[in-house]
């Protein structure tokens, strides 16, 4: 699929079908996460395939989502900080939060290439959902994303912001760009 079109093709998903997805699907999506940029080549993001029915249940109440128990499959998105912590500081947090951003997009954009739905939570109960994954307490779960096949949908999706609320030139809130003086040869 193209790039462009993967790009406004992706929308969050809260209706999942009863078919069945590939397991190496969800591991190529993480796959691509894993190509993000880092800072000073340190990987800072961890990945936890959830299948098991019972925990995807338990992931949905800490989620407070119930349309989550209907994913085949969910992924706890964590980051791990010490190295990058110890290279940057609290700069460091920063950067893994970045990051953990950039995996987690490239992350969506891989499921909708691949015919997957997928929807990014990032409101959830951190410590159920390490207590439920085996997470250890010094690493930090980024987001929770249910994986499956979607339901087709009952309204359209909603539309994106036009560029135009969102771009400035040179200075915030200048909506134009200026022309170009030309310089005169000599």
């Amino acid at each position: 699929m193209e790039f462009d079109k993967v790009v406004s093709e992706r929308h969050s998903v809260r209706r999942f079908s009863t078919k069945k997805v590939d397991w190496k699907d969800v591991v190529e999506a993480v796959d691509a996460a894993r190509l993000t940029p880092l800072a000073g080549n340190i990987p800072t993001l961890r990945f936890v395939i959830v299948s098991d029915r019972a925990k995807i249940k338990e992931i949905s109440e800490a989620c407070q989502e119930s349309f989550v128990s209907q994913a085949q499959y969910i992924v706890v998105v964590c980051s791990v900080l010490t190295q990058v912590v110890r290279n940057y500081d609290e700069d460091g947090e920063v950067y893994a939060r970045q990051q953990a951003g950039a995996g987690i997009q490239n992350f969506l954009l891989k499921l909708t290439e691949l015919g997957l739905g997928s929807c990014w939570i990032g409101d959830f109960a951190e410590e159920q959902v390490k207590r439920i994954s085996h997470i250890p307490e010094d690493v930090n779960v980024e987001a929770v994303i249910p994986i499956g096949y979607e339901m087709p949908p009952k309204a359209k999706p909603r539309k994106k912001f036009d560029l135009d609320r969102v771009m400035f030139f040179d200075m915030w809130g200048e909506r134009y760009m200026k022309p170009l003086k030309r310089v005169e040869a000599i």
